[in-house]
Protein backbone atom coordinates (compact mmCIF):
# COMPACT_ATOMS: atom_id res chain seq x y z
CA UNK A 1 0.00 0.00 0.00
CA UNK A 2 0.89 3.65 -0.88
CA UNK A 3 1.30 5.06 2.92
CA UNK A 4 2.25 8.23 1.28
CA UNK A 5 -0.72 8.50 -0.11
CA UNK A 6 -2.72 8.17 2.11
CA UNK A 7 -0.96 9.99 4.59
CA UNK A 8 -1.71 13.27 2.33
CA UNK A 9 -5.30 12.26 2.03
CA UNK A 10 -5.58 12.35 5.53
CA UNK A 11 -3.90 15.78 5.69
CA UNK A 12 -6.04 17.15 3.18
CA UNK A 13 -8.72 15.76 4.92
CA UNK A 14 -7.73 17.57 8.09
CA UNK A 15 -7.06 20.82 6.32
CA UNK A 16 -10.89 21.21 4.90
CA UNK A 17 -12.36 19.95 9.06
CA UNK A 18 -9.52 23.25 10.07
CA UNK A 19 -11.68 25.60 7.79
CA UNK A 20 -14.52 24.41 9.18
CA UNK A 21 -15.61 25.89 12.80
CA UNK A 22 -16.50 22.94 14.67
CA UNK A 23 -17.00 24.27 18.46
CA UNK A 24 -18.64 22.25 20.67
CA UNK A 25 -22.12 21.86 19.55
CA UNK A 26 -21.80 23.60 16.88
CA UNK A 27 -20.07 20.71 14.71
CA UNK A 28 -22.62 20.62 11.56
CA UNK A 29 -20.18 21.95 9.25
CA UNK A 30 -17.41 19.47 10.32
CA UNK A 31 -19.97 16.45 10.16
CA UNK A 32 -20.87 17.68 6.76
CA UNK A 33 -16.99 17.45 5.44
CA UNK A 34 -16.91 13.83 7.30
CA UNK A 35 -19.89 12.55 5.99
CA UNK A 36 -18.95 13.80 2.15
CA UNK A 37 -15.39 12.92 2.46
CA UNK A 38 -16.69 9.37 3.84
CA UNK A 39 -18.96 8.97 0.84
CA UNK A 40 -16.92 9.32 -1.75
CA UNK A 41 -13.71 6.66 -0.30
CA UNK A 42 -17.14 4.28 -0.53
CA UNK A 43 -17.04 3.83 3.75
CA UNK A 44 -20.95 4.06 3.89
CA UNK A 45 -21.28 6.83 6.82
CA UNK A 46 -24.27 6.34 9.31
CA UNK A 47 -25.56 9.89 11.21
CA UNK A 48 -26.47 10.28 14.27
CA UNK A 49 -27.11 13.94 15.11
CA UNK A 50 -23.11 14.91 14.53
CA UNK A 51 -21.38 11.90 15.10
CA UNK A 52 -20.50 10.13 11.95
CA UNK A 53 -19.33 6.24 12.31
CA UNK A 54 -18.88 3.71 9.89
CA UNK A 55 -18.91 -0.43 10.04
CA UNK A 56 -20.18 -3.09 7.50
CA UNK A 57 -20.13 -7.13 7.03
CA UNK A 58 -19.98 -7.49 10.84
CA UNK A 59 -19.01 -11.16 12.12
CA UNK A 60 -20.96 -12.02 16.10
CA UNK A 61 -18.60 -14.29 16.22
CA UNK A 62 -15.68 -12.46 15.87
CA UNK A 63 -14.90 -9.30 18.39
CA UNK A 64 -15.03 -5.45 17.68
CA UNK A 65 -13.12 -3.10 18.10
CA UNK A 66 -13.86 0.70 17.99
CA UNK A 67 -11.38 3.43 16.62
CA UNK A 68 -12.61 6.72 18.12
CA UNK A 69 -11.87 10.51 17.73
CA UNK A 70 -13.71 13.50 18.09
CA UNK A 71 -14.20 16.39 15.44
CA UNK A 72 -15.37 19.52 17.65
CA UNK A 73 -13.07 21.78 19.35
CA UNK A 74 -12.46 24.32 21.81
CA UNK A 75 -12.84 28.26 21.62
CA UNK A 76 -9.30 29.98 20.21
CA UNK A 77 -7.77 31.66 22.73
CA UNK A 78 -6.92 35.36 21.96
CA UNK A 79 -3.13 34.66 21.80
CA UNK A 80 -3.70 33.02 17.78
CA UNK A 81 -0.82 34.74 15.89
CA UNK A 82 -2.66 33.07 13.23
CA UNK A 83 -6.10 32.23 11.58
CA UNK A 84 -6.84 29.62 13.59
CA UNK A 85 -9.54 28.51 11.22
CA UNK A 86 -7.33 28.77 8.22
CA UNK A 87 -4.95 25.58 7.52
CA UNK A 88 -1.36 26.73 7.79
CA UNK A 89 1.46 24.03 6.52
CA UNK A 90 5.29 25.27 7.41
CA UNK A 91 7.77 22.89 7.07
CA UNK A 92 6.08 19.86 8.72
CA UNK A 93 4.07 21.79 11.24
CA UNK A 94 0.10 21.97 9.99
CA UNK A 95 -1.29 25.09 12.10
CA UNK A 96 -5.11 25.16 12.82
CA UNK A 97 -7.46 24.90 15.75
CA UNK A 98 -8.01 21.24 16.04
CA UNK A 99 -5.27 20.17 14.34
CA UNK A 100 -3.53 18.50 17.50
CA UNK A 101 -7.10 18.22 19.76
CA UNK A 102 -7.73 16.12 17.51
CA UNK A 103 -7.50 15.94 14.67
CA UNK A 104 -4.74 14.46 13.76
CA UNK A 105 -6.20 11.41 15.49
CA UNK A 106 -9.33 11.64 13.93
CA UNK A 107 -7.78 11.45 9.84
CA UNK A 108 -5.37 8.70 11.50
CA UNK A 109 -8.01 6.30 12.76
CA UNK A 110 -10.30 7.04 9.58
CA UNK A 111 -6.91 6.00 7.33
CA UNK A 112 -6.68 2.94 9.12
CA UNK A 113 -10.34 2.09 8.82
CA UNK A 114 -10.23 2.87 5.02
CA UNK A 115 -6.89 0.33 4.60
CA UNK A 116 -8.34 -1.85 6.40
CA UNK A 117 -11.44 -1.81 4.08
CA UNK A 118 -10.06 -1.93 1.52
CA UNK A 119 -6.34 -3.51 1.61
CA UNK A 120 -6.05 -5.33 4.43
CA UNK A 121 -6.00 -9.61 3.87
CA UNK A 122 -9.16 -11.31 3.46
CA UNK A 123 -7.98 -14.23 5.90
CA UNK A 124 -4.50 -14.28 8.64
CA UNK A 125 -1.94 -15.75 7.04
CA UNK A 126 -0.68 -19.13 8.78
CA UNK A 127 -0.29 -18.93 12.37
CA UNK A 128 -0.86 -15.09 12.60
CA UNK A 129 -1.75 -14.04 15.90
CA UNK A 130 -3.71 -10.80 15.63
CA UNK A 131 -4.32 -9.01 19.07
CA UNK A 132 -7.93 -8.75 18.55
CA UNK A 133 -8.59 -12.58 17.84
CA UNK A 134 -7.21 -12.63 21.93
CA UNK A 135 -9.50 -9.85 23.15
CA UNK A 136 -12.46 -12.36 24.03
CA UNK A 137 -11.66 -14.88 26.75
CA UNK A 138 -12.29 -17.52 25.87
CA UNK A 139 -11.65 -16.03 21.97
CA UNK A 140 -14.42 -15.72 19.29
CA UNK A 141 -13.90 -17.78 16.04
CA UNK A 142 -12.24 -16.05 13.03
CA UNK A 143 -12.75 -18.39 10.22
CA UNK A 144 -12.99 -16.58 7.02
CA UNK A 145 -12.39 -12.33 6.83
CA UNK A 146 -10.48 -10.30 8.70
CA UNK A 147 -10.24 -12.21 12.64
CA UNK A 148 -12.16 -8.92 14.18
CA UNK A 149 -14.37 -6.84 13.24
CA UNK A 150 -14.01 -2.65 12.96
CA UNK A 151 -15.93 0.05 13.67
CA UNK A 152 -15.13 3.87 13.14
CA UNK A 153 -16.54 6.77 15.18
CA UNK A 154 -16.15 10.78 14.81
CA UNK A 155 -17.50 11.80 17.97
CA UNK A 156 -19.23 15.38 18.78
CA UNK A 157 -19.62 17.45 21.65
CA UNK A 158 -16.23 15.58 23.51
CA UNK A 159 -14.87 18.67 24.82
CA UNK A 160 -17.83 19.47 26.76
CA UNK A 161 -19.20 15.89 27.70
CA UNK A 162 -22.67 16.74 25.99
CA UNK A 163 -25.41 14.92 25.56
CA UNK A 164 -25.70 14.74 22.06
CA UNK A 165 -22.06 13.56 21.47
CA UNK A 166 -21.02 10.06 22.89
CA UNK A 167 -23.52 9.12 24.73
CA UNK A 168 -25.52 9.47 21.76
CA UNK A 169 -24.08 7.34 19.67
CA UNK A 170 -22.58 4.50 21.35
CA UNK A 171 -26.80 2.68 21.63
CA UNK A 172 -26.44 3.20 17.72
CA UNK A 173 -23.57 0.94 17.44
CA UNK A 174 -22.85 -1.99 17.21
CA UNK A 175 -21.47 -4.10 20.42
CA UNK A 176 -17.56 -3.08 21.22
CA UNK A 177 -15.29 -4.96 22.73
CA UNK A 178 -12.35 -2.34 23.47
CA UNK A 179 -11.76 0.93 21.81
CA UNK A 180 -8.75 3.11 20.73
CA UNK A 181 -9.13 6.42 21.21
CA UNK A 182 -7.27 8.68 19.17
CA UNK A 183 -6.31 11.79 21.00
CA UNK A 184 -2.69 13.04 21.44
CA UNK A 185 -0.67 10.78 23.34
CA UNK A 186 2.69 11.20 21.40
CA UNK A 187 1.63 7.88 20.29
CA UNK A 188 1.66 6.44 23.82
CA UNK A 189 -0.46 3.98 25.46
CA UNK A 190 -2.80 6.19 27.76
CA UNK A 191 -3.70 3.02 29.89
CA UNK A 192 -5.90 5.30 32.60
CA UNK A 193 -7.11 8.82 32.74
CA UNK A 194 -8.64 10.58 35.28
CA UNK A 195 -12.56 11.24 35.92
CA UNK A 196 -13.94 14.80 36.48
CA UNK A 197 -15.93 16.38 38.83
CA UNK A 198 -17.40 20.09 38.68
CA UNK A 199 -18.89 21.02 41.95
CA UNK A 200 -20.84 24.79 42.37
CA UNK A 201 -20.41 25.62 46.19
CA UNK A 202 -21.88 28.52 47.66
CA UNK A 203 -21.10 30.39 50.95
CA UNK A 204 -23.88 32.00 53.13
CA UNK A 205 -23.82 34.80 54.93
CA UNK A 206 -25.48 38.25 55.77
CA UNK A 207 -25.63 41.53 53.80
CA UNK A 208 -24.93 44.49 55.75
CA UNK A 209 -23.25 48.46 54.77
CA UNK A 210 -19.45 48.15 55.14
CA UNK A 211 -18.70 50.74 57.29
CA UNK A 212 -20.70 49.52 60.13
CA UNK A 213 -20.21 46.15 62.56
CA UNK A 214 -22.93 44.71 61.11
CA UNK A 215 -23.59 41.75 58.37
CA UNK A 216 -22.03 38.34 58.06
CA UNK A 217 -19.43 38.66 55.33
CA UNK A 218 -19.84 35.49 52.68
CA UNK A 219 -16.18 35.55 51.50
CA UNK A 220 -14.99 34.99 55.01
CA UNK A 221 -17.23 32.47 55.47
CA UNK A 222 -16.05 30.61 52.18
CA UNK A 223 -11.90 31.29 53.65
CA UNK A 224 -11.83 27.97 55.93
CA UNK A 225 -13.18 25.47 53.13
CA UNK A 226 -10.98 27.68 50.11
CA UNK A 227 -7.93 26.52 52.63
CA UNK A 228 -9.22 23.06 53.23
CA UNK A 229 -9.99 22.54 49.55
CA UNK A 230 -5.76 23.68 48.92
CA UNK A 231 -4.22 21.70 51.50
CA UNK A 232 -6.30 18.42 51.76
CA UNK A 233 -4.64 15.24 50.64
CA UNK A 234 -6.60 12.14 49.25
CA UNK A 235 -4.89 9.11 50.90
CA UNK A 236 -5.33 6.92 48.33
CA UNK A 237 -2.41 7.26 44.76
CA UNK A 238 -2.88 5.24 42.09
CA UNK A 239 0.67 4.35 40.68
CA UNK A 240 -0.60 5.25 37.61
CA UNK A 241 -2.83 8.69 38.09
CA UNK A 242 -1.53 9.96 41.25
CA UNK A 243 -3.44 11.58 43.71
CA UNK A 244 -6.46 13.22 43.39
CA UNK A 245 -6.92 16.76 42.14
CA UNK A 246 -8.79 19.45 43.39
CA UNK A 247 -8.69 23.38 42.07
CA UNK A 248 -10.68 26.38 42.91
CA UNK A 249 -11.02 27.86 39.16
CA UNK A 250 -13.76 30.61 40.03
CA UNK A 251 -15.32 32.79 42.64
CA UNK A 252 -17.78 35.19 42.47
CA UNK A 253 -19.08 37.55 45.24
CA UNK A 254 -20.30 41.09 46.52
CA UNK A 255 -21.94 43.78 44.71
CA UNK A 256 -20.28 47.00 45.00
CA UNK A 257 -17.63 48.77 47.58
CA UNK A 258 -20.06 49.45 50.41
CA UNK A 259 -21.98 46.64 50.60
CA UNK A 260 -21.15 43.29 53.26
CA UNK A 261 -21.43 40.28 50.45
CA UNK A 262 -24.53 37.45 51.75
CA UNK A 263 -23.23 35.05 48.66
CA UNK A 264 -20.01 33.69 47.92
CA UNK A 265 -20.15 31.61 45.00
CA UNK A 266 -17.21 29.23 43.51
CA UNK A 267 -16.61 26.08 41.33
CA UNK A 268 -14.15 23.35 42.30
CA UNK A 269 -12.29 21.18 39.75
CA UNK A 270 -11.78 17.59 41.08
CA UNK A 271 -9.46 15.30 39.02
CA UNK A 272 -10.26 11.89 40.45
CA UNK A 273 -8.22 8.89 40.07
CA UNK A 274 -9.54 5.19 39.50
CA UNK A 275 -9.19 4.61 43.20
CA UNK A 276 -12.31 7.37 44.34
CA UNK A 277 -15.48 7.11 43.03
CA UNK A 278 -16.79 10.42 41.81
CA UNK A 279 -19.67 10.00 44.59
CA UNK A 280 -17.07 9.24 47.31
CA UNK A 281 -14.89 11.85 46.36
CA UNK A 282 -17.79 14.37 46.38
CA UNK A 283 -19.11 12.73 50.23
CA UNK A 284 -15.29 13.55 51.44
CA UNK A 285 -15.65 17.07 50.26
CA UNK A 286 -18.88 17.57 51.51
CA UNK A 287 -18.17 16.23 54.97
CA UNK A 288 -14.97 18.96 55.36
CA UNK A 289 -16.89 22.04 54.26
CA UNK A 290 -19.20 23.84 55.43
CA UNK A 291 -20.49 25.41 51.94
CA UNK A 292 -23.61 24.39 50.08
CA UNK A 293 -22.38 22.11 47.48
CA UNK A 294 -23.67 20.65 44.64
CA UNK A 295 -22.12 18.60 41.62
CA UNK A 296 -22.75 18.95 38.30
CA UNK A 297 -22.83 15.54 37.63
CA UNK A 298 -21.39 12.02 39.01
CA UNK A 299 -20.85 10.49 35.04
CA UNK A 300 -17.27 11.42 34.39
CA UNK A 301 -15.65 8.72 36.14
CA UNK A 302 -11.97 7.87 35.95
CA UNK A 303 -11.39 4.99 33.46
CA UNK A 304 -8.81 2.13 32.61
CA UNK A 305 -7.81 -1.11 31.06
CA UNK A 306 -6.03 -3.87 32.77
CA UNK A 307 -1.83 -3.80 31.97
CA UNK A 308 -2.26 -7.37 31.18
CA UNK A 309 -5.12 -6.68 28.58
CA UNK A 310 -4.16 -8.49 25.34
CA UNK A 311 -4.07 -4.64 23.17
CA UNK A 312 -1.98 -3.03 26.27
CA UNK A 313 0.45 -6.29 25.90
CA UNK A 314 0.47 -5.51 22.25
CA UNK A 315 1.24 -1.94 22.11
CA UNK A 316 4.27 -2.94 24.72
CA UNK A 317 5.41 -5.33 22.51
CA UNK A 318 5.56 -2.52 20.09
CA UNK A 319 8.05 -0.69 22.19
CA UNK A 320 5.03 1.83 23.40
CA UNK A 321 5.08 2.23 27.08
CA UNK A 322 1.79 3.18 29.01
CA UNK A 323 1.18 6.00 31.09
CA UNK A 324 -1.87 7.34 33.02
CA UNK A 325 -3.18 10.62 31.59
CA UNK A 326 -4.37 13.83 33.50
CA UNK A 327 -6.79 14.73 30.93
CA UNK A 328 -10.58 14.07 30.31
CA UNK A 329 -11.66 12.36 27.13
CA UNK A 330 -15.27 10.34 25.42
CA UNK A 331 -13.14 7.04 27.11
CA UNK A 332 -15.33 7.74 30.50
CA UNK A 333 -18.20 7.45 28.80
CA UNK A 334 -16.95 3.60 27.33
CA UNK A 335 -18.36 0.76 29.25
CA UNK A 336 -16.15 -1.20 27.52
CA UNK A 337 -11.97 -1.28 28.03
CA UNK A 338 -10.47 1.37 25.87
CA UNK A 339 -7.03 3.37 25.85
CA UNK A 340 -5.81 6.29 24.47
CA UNK A 341 -3.50 6.25 21.27
CA UNK A 342 -2.86 9.50 19.37
CA UNK A 343 -0.52 11.28 17.79
CA UNK A 344 0.64 14.95 18.61
CA UNK A 345 1.00 15.79 22.43
CA UNK A 346 -1.16 17.38 25.00
CA UNK A 347 0.50 19.83 25.91
CA UNK A 348 -0.09 21.67 22.58
CA UNK A 349 -4.15 21.24 23.07
CA UNK A 350 -6.12 24.24 24.10
CA UNK A 351 -3.55 26.40 23.36
CA UNK A 352 -2.61 29.78 20.64
CA UNK A 353 -1.10 27.88 17.43
CA UNK A 354 -2.14 24.81 17.97
CA UNK A 355 -0.64 22.54 15.62
CA UNK A 356 0.24 18.53 14.30
CA UNK A 357 3.60 17.32 12.27
CA UNK A 358 2.86 15.39 8.95
CA UNK A 359 5.52 13.29 10.32
CA UNK A 360 3.29 12.72 13.19
CA UNK A 361 0.17 11.85 11.30
CA UNK A 362 2.43 9.02 9.19
CA UNK A 363 3.84 7.44 12.33
CA UNK A 364 0.20 7.04 12.99
CA UNK A 365 -1.04 5.47 10.61
CA UNK A 366 1.66 3.06 10.90
CA UNK A 367 1.47 2.57 14.58
CA UNK A 368 -1.85 1.77 14.20
CA UNK A 369 -1.99 -0.73 11.32
CA UNK A 370 1.21 -2.60 13.09
CA UNK A 371 -1.05 -2.81 16.63
CA UNK A 372 -3.82 -4.18 14.80
CA UNK A 373 -3.23 -6.00 11.83
CA UNK A 374 0.50 -7.22 11.35
CA UNK A 375 2.43 -10.08 13.92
Amino acid sequence: MDIKKYTDEAVELLECLIAKPSISRDEALAADVMEQQMKAWGLNPQRFGNNIAAWEDLDNSKPTLLLNAHIDTVKPVKTWTRDPFKPTLEGDRLYGLGANDCGGGLVSLLTVYRIVKNEAPLSSPEGDTNVLQQVMCPPRGTKGGLPFNLVFLASCEEEVSGQNGIALALPQLPPIDVAIVGEPTGMQPAIAEKGLMVIDATAHGKSGHAARNEGINAINEALDDLVWLRDYQFKRVSPLLGPVKMSVTVINSGTQHNVVPDRCDFIIDVRTNELYTNEEAFRIIDEHTRSTLKARSFRLSSSSIPADHPLVQRCVALGMTPFGSPTLSDQALMPFPSLKLGPGESARSHSADEYICISEIKQAIETYLKLVISN
